[in-house]
Parts: structure tokens; sequence; C-alpha cells
């Protein structure tokens, strides 16, 4: 079972930055792929970004050239950089760490951006 605890969720007015965190507990972190979801109000929990352990991402379309995922192994930590963002962003965020064992979740981060 993997620990994960979500930070840096807040309000922010269109056009701003945010930055998430999400802190595993394990020892072997550096084998997961990590992942970011979000959802909104009324609708599916969507997949954000994923980065694997070798580094390589991949995001949902319309986070692209505004969202990247980064992960600090030493660190046990995954982090999502959020640039120009847009009210449809605004949703509850969360980490999932993919293992063997199944998809692990965090409690989740709000994200509000207005207008």
């Amino acid at each position: 079972q993997v620990q994960l605890v979500e930070s840096g969720g807040g309000l922010v007015q269109a056009g701003g930055s945010l930055r998430l965190s999400c802190a595993a507990s394990g020892s072997i972190f550096s084998s997961y792929a990590m992942g970011w979801y979000r959802q909104a109000p009324g609708r599916e929990r969507e997949l954000v970004a994923r980065i694997i352990s070798g580094g390589s991402t991949n995001y949902a379309d319309s986070v692209k050239g505004r969202f990247t995922i980064s992960r600090d192994n030493a660190k046990n930590t995954v982090y999502l950089q959020m640039n120009s963002l847009k009210p449809e962003d605004t949703a509850v965020y969360y980490c999932a760490a993919f293992t063997t064992y199944g998809t692990n979740w965090g409690q989740g981060t709000q994200v509000t951006v207005s207008s």
C-alpha cells in the first residue's frame, strides 16, 4: 500500500499558475508510474498527466503545453506544474500511484480558477 498526500491546491485567477505536489510513502517509489487525475463537479474523473519510472510523460490534450508533470525520486514526490490556468481547469486533483497490486489514490486537492 502506497500512501499519497497532495498539496498545493488553491484559488487562482485565470492565466495564473499553481504547482501541485504529491508525497509518497514507500522505498520503491522510483519503480512506480505516477499520475495526476482531476474530477470536476458532475463529471467523471479524468487523466491529466502521467509519468513512468523512466521519465516518459503523456498528457491530456486539454492541458498539453500548459501543464508539466515531473518527479523527484530522491524525495518520493511527483509534481504538476500548471500554467495559463483556465476556469475549466477547476476540479479536485488527485495523485495516483500505479503499482503491481493496483492503483493507490491520494485524498485530492481543490484547484479553483476564477475568471
